[in-house]
């Protein structure tokens, strides 16, 4: 590993526990075995089956500031059969990949703020990795209020699908996505291990959110993609959208989310709702 930092290093230790437990013998070509006392592999059959020391993988798990090659990893990761977002997240954690520094003032510009207008009627906003909302346009305010009109600090779309419970949300399919969300966010964090910033917001959540706690322990780590959004609104009812993530030059933990309706129904609740802040959408056809 190429930092001292404990935090990291915890992190580390952390997260191949939750992998390796995560492995039966079988899916390794391995006999069950009888009175196993801990789920998935033993740390000995891991560094047996990634060809490194028992002792050395060991301490690795203990988070002993060891040092850990490229190609030491990857036979791990292949052991733990790590999926790509996995093994990325594996070498951040070792130090291995280290992030690219960020411009904050690129999402700042005038010019950001002239392409998420232009953008309308599609709701658009500058999302940080930490889904911190930096910039947004009329359609995205209109959609999402309760994500723009809170102080900085809670200007956050996971905090708004985190802390609010299902039954009160408007994000419809939270159950499905708010996991997904948690992954993502785990995945960026492999970057921001021991930020102060970074830590308070995630110790922030746990503590606002069981739901955030309990998805967070699970270690489950997942790259940016198109996702389906349902959401509610109090004055149209439900809008079907795809979140398609763009990304931002300067800002490589940053993105632009654009949120495109999936029917014509959705299409025409957007634009009622723009048309007609406050007021619900009338069906004429009755």
């Amino acid at each position: 590993m190429t930092t001292d930092a404990p935090d990291r290093r915890s992190q580390l230790a952390a997260f191949l526990k939750a992998r390796r437990a995560r492995v039966t013998p079988e899916q390794v070509g391995m006999a069950p075995g009888l009175r196993r006392r801990t789920p998935g592999l033993r740390r000995e059959e891991v560094a047996q089956l990634a060809g490194v020391g028992v002792t050395w993988y060991t301490w690795l798990e203990q988070g002993r500031a060891i040092n850990a090659s490229e190609q030491v990893l990857s036979a791990i990761a292949r052991t733990l059969h790590l999926d790509l977002a996995e093994e990325s997240h594996l070498f951040r954690l070792a130090g291995l990949r280290p992030a690219a520094p960020d411009s904050p003032e690129c999402a700042t510009q005038p010019q950001v703020q002239a392409i998420l207008d232009a953008l309308d009627p599609l709701p658009a906003a500058i999302s940080t990795a930490r889904y911190d909302i930096l910039r947004w346009n009329a359609a995205y305010e209109s959609i999402f209020p309760g994500a723009t009109l809170t102080d900085a600090y809670r200007r956050n779309s996971l905090w708004a699908a985190a802390v609010v419970p299902s039954c009160c949300s408007a994000f419809v399919n939270r159950d499905e996505e708010l996991p997904r969300m948690i992954a993502v966010l785990r995945s960026s964090y492999g970057d921001h291990v021991g930020d102060p910033e970074w830590e308070q917001f995630i110790a922030d959540l746990i503590a606002a959110s069981e739901d955030f706690a309990k998805l967070w322990a699970q270690q489950d780590v997942a790259l940016q993609s198109a996702r389906l959004k349902v959401f509610r609104h109090g004055s149209v009812g439900e809008m079907r959208m795809t979140a398609t993530n763009l990304q931002v030059v300067g800002m490589p933990t940053a993105r632009m989310v654009v949120y495109t309706p999936n029917d014509e129904e959705s299409r025409l609740r957007i634009a009622h709702l723009q048309a007609n802040p406050g007021l619900p959408m009338v069906d004429h056809t009755h």
